[in-house]
């Protein structure tokens, strides 16, 4: 997931070790050593995520978080209060000051990129939400506050009657909460518009992470978010929920406004992911939409590929241009029939939508395929992030009609050149993917022949 992050820290070392954790991670990292710097970085936007030291001289974090979020051009940019303050009430005060979350000194690895990937990928359904819905930042605000103060429906998984009762005393405020100690009984609760699961991978009597596996096969719980509880040496377990596809953790002894601020989180995610839904199915007899998939279609692709080619030639920015394409996709219509086939499509267009930057252009071009625009990436960027949906999808079977189905993909990259036309890029591309094919399918490769492993 590529995205810009701002760390504001009055002190070097701490700045600096912030920065080289998260370029390890392949994040486009800006510094600032003061609030006032920070204000006025963010103010000159993208940014996508901000790690805010609490205590700093001059305007402190809480104070420039609070100014971040009264201002109409960073209100929706997620921070992250860091801070070695250990009493509720600061936490409380962070939240107060519309902090999304927090996390203490000294900083723990893991605990700093959970909170870094579940923030931005609420700020990446913010954007797509905005985008789709054609508003100003400004215009936009009334209709996501009113979405943050939905009220969710949380399911609580914990064969520990005592623990399960302490995780959803604090929620029942706010939330309908529903609790089940035996995972068997599962299956029924989903059929309530479940909006936020949590579940215990601690649990002495079920497997917890199998619980997360199979609800993520599940059609009615594929998508709704999954908060885990762990306590914090069981890194392993962690490490291979994030693969199944959890979406955070929250380590023992849950303190209740760290369990307040990830359920918050998660819901608007699920919230705003839903919003974008409605919004988009209300466009689809667009002429500009396919109406299998709801992604932009051919003539949508032409027009928004345009500007990035004025600006390739204006300031030199590149784009690349990646060609997806379904594995043995006439086997899946002659084999299983064209309404399964066309539920493939529509499960690969999703996927490819919720994956993808906000700012990528996405689109079906045509039966199986479709084009991706990727603005500012250059070739090397754009093979691993096409690599990283091809692995997604190629672990994580489609299912219809209650079967699941492996599916894989392939798909070819190529990267603007000066003087190119659209043609060009595109048979670039286009070459790319037929070496993919032709090497195994289920790969991604460049237009030099790279391959992404």
């Amino acid at each position: 997931m590529s995205a810009r992050i701002l760390i504001v820290d009055d002190l070097a070392p701490n700045l600096h070790l912030l920065e080289v954790k998260l370029t390890a991670q392949y994040y486009d990292v800006v510094t600032a050593m003061s609030g006032e710097k920070a204000l006025k970085i963010a103010q000159q936007g993208r940014i996508d995520l901000i790690l805010l030291d609490a205590m700093m001289p001059g305007i402190n974090g809480f104070e420039t978080c609070k100014r971040l979020k009264s201002n109409q051009a960073t209100w929706h940019i997620p921070v992250i209060i860091v801070t070695a303050l250990e009493e509720t009430k600061d936490r409380i005060r962070g939240l107060n000051a519309g902090a999304d979350d927090f996390i203490s000194k000294p900083i723990c690895d893991f605990s700093l990129l959970s909170r870094v990937k579940s923030l931005l990928r609420l700020k990446m359904v913010t954007d797509q939400l905005l985008t789709h819905t054609g508003r100003s930042l400004e215009n936009a605000k009334p209709i996501l506050d009113t979405l943050d103060k939905r009220n969710g429906r949380i399911l609580i998984i914990d064969d520990h009657e005592r623990m399960v009762e302490k995780i959803a005393s604090p929620l029942r405020n706010h939330h309908e909460i529903i609790t089940e100690t035996d995972p068997k009984n599962i299956a029924k609760h989903l059929k309530q518009n479940i909006d936020l699961v949590i579940v215990s991978i601690v649990s002495s009597r079920f497997d917890g992470l199998r619980v997360c596996a199979q609800m993520r096969l599940d059609a009615r719980s594929r998508d709704v978010p999954i908060l885990v509880i762990s306590n914090i040496d069981e890194q392993t377990r962690l490490a291979r929920a994030y693969d199944i596809g959890i979406n955070d953790t929250l380590m023992r002894p849950v303190e209740e406004q760290e369990l307040l601020a990830r359920v918050n989180t998660q819901l608007k995610r699920k919230f705003y992911a839903d919003s974008l839904k409605e919004n988009f199915n209300e466009s689809l007899e667009m002429v500009v939409t396919d109406p299998l998939t709801g992604l932009g279609n051919r003539r949508y692709f032409d027009s928004s590929i345009t500007p990035l080619f004025d600006q390739f030639c204006e300031t030199g920015t590149p784009f690349s241009l990646v060609i997806f394409d379904v594995d043995n996709f006439k086997r899946v219509n002659d084999i299983l029939g064209h309404d399964t086939g066309d539920k493939v499509l529509q499960e690969i267009a999703a996927r490819l939508a919720t994956k993808m930057r906000s700012i990528d252009v996405v689109c079906r071009y045509g039966g199986e395929e479709f084009v991706v625009a990727m603005p500012d990436t250059d070739q090397a960027s754009a093979i691993i992030a096409a690599d990283r949906v091809r692995a997604l999808i190629a672990r994580s079977p489609i299912n219809v009609d209650g079967q699941a189905f492996d599916v894989s993909i392939s798909a070819g990259v190529s990267e603007v050149k000066v003087n190119d036309k659209f043609t060009d890029i595109f048979k670039r591309a286009d070459q790319a993917l037929y070496r993919a094919k032709k090497t195994g399918r289920n790969r991604v490769c460049g237009q030099e022949a790279q391959k992404a492993a």
